[in-house]
């Protein structure tokens, strides 16, 4: 699956919510080495438990194939994902509960979605009798296979415990390719499954969106949801800076050499203010320009759209070499290897 990353400032994140669910089902599961998952996700296990605690998506997926890995279970997303705690659903979770009926809850959990996952997409809509959730990653990177069954899991299994028991899905097509554990999809969700998809979606009889929240708590709602609307305030405030400045450093990156005195310039501000704003939002302005390089790179080489010495040129490397050697750091292969491997996964689907 290869979709053209989107216009993020920097390395998009997940709730600590998220990953601190995936630390207790390792503990249930007697394989959790605390200090090997800090060393994955760069955070003292203890920082997890604050609220407004954000850890990056890449250390989040590299905490799946860890599970993977020590748990052996190739399915572990399916199965986690069908854990019931609610104490482990976050804000948003608590949100989407106590709404009037599941329609009012779906539409508020695309909305918040970003406070659980900016590296996903989320969108709904509704086609005759059916309304579908589609979840789009934002890069190839950015998609995890373990991350997307927990979020199909969670999402069916938590509306059945919660809201509607007898709910089944009436389709879903899932991003990437057929597991071995493909059986268990269609046992889960209750409808036929297909792999291989550009994007994976769950579709529903919208009947069920009038379907009523049984035990909703008017007043937990107001206060979980005013707490949640200020976290993504914050959260959309703080970025629109840095958003701007690479969306400037993207357009100039294939005709101009990309120099902070610049854009300080086009922004009416000098070179230090620039640095200053930017380190507000927690950003440095040379990793901006690394993170529009490494993004570029990615899309254009796995699109085959452009010989790898033109992409050496646009993205303002000097010579072929130079640009291996960065996407190599990057990436941890060679560009021609990378693109035979996305070529390769294509031809497959």
């Amino acid at each position: 699956m290869t979709s053209a990353p989107t216009d993020t400032t920097t390395t998009p994140y997940v709730a600590a919510s998220s990953t601190l669910a995936l630390v207790h089902y390792l503990n249930r599961q007697g394989v959790l080495d605390r200090l090997r998952v800090e060393q994955l996700i760069g955070l003292d296990l203890k920082q997890l438990e604050d609220p407004d605690r954000r850890v990056p998506a890449e250390a989040h997926y590299r905490l799946w194939e860890h599970a993977e890995q020590v748990t052996g279970d190739t399915a572990v997303g399916l199965n986690a994902g069908q854990v019931i705690d609610p104490e482990r659903m976050g804000l948003v979770g608590h949100v989407f509960f106590n709404c009037d009926t599941l329609g009012e809850a779906v539409t508020q959990y695309v909305r918040l979605h970003s406070l659980i996952n900016e590296s996903v997409n989320l969108s709904f809509g509704q086609t005759g009798e059916q309304a579908i959730l589609t979840w789009q990653a934002d890069s190839p990177e950015h998609y995890s296979r373990q991350d997307m069954d927990r979020t199909l899991a969670a999402a069916l299994c938590r509306t059945r415990h919660f809201i509607c028991p007898g709910i089944q899905a009436e389709w879903a097509e899932i991003a990437h390719p057929r597991p071995a554990y493909a059986s268990k999809y269609e046992k889960l969700l209750g409808g036929p499954v297909t792999f291989g998809a550009s994007a994976t979606r769950l579709a529903f009889n919208s009947r069920h969106m009038s379907h009523p929240i049984p035990h909703r708590n008017p007043y937990v709602y107001s206060a979980v949801l005013r707490q949640v609307n200020g976290l993504l305030a914050r959260l959309q405030t703080r970025r629109s800076f840095g958003r701007k400045i690479h969306r400037l450093i993207s357009r100039q990156m294939s005709t101009d050499k990309i120099d902070a005195d610049t854009l300080a310039r086009q922004c009416h501000m000098s070179r230090q203010t620039l640095y200053r704003r930017l380190k507000k939002e927690g950003l440095g302005f040379h990793d901006l320009v690394e993170q529009v390089r490494k993004d570029k790179a990615l899309r254009y080489v796995a699109s085959d759209h452009y010989a790898l010495g033109e992409i050496a040129f646009l993205l303002g490397f000097s010579e072929l070499s130079a640009f291996s050697r960065a996407f190599k750091r990057w990436t941890g292969m060679a560009p021609a290897q990378y693109r035979a491997q996305h070529l390769n996964r294509e031809a497959s689907l």
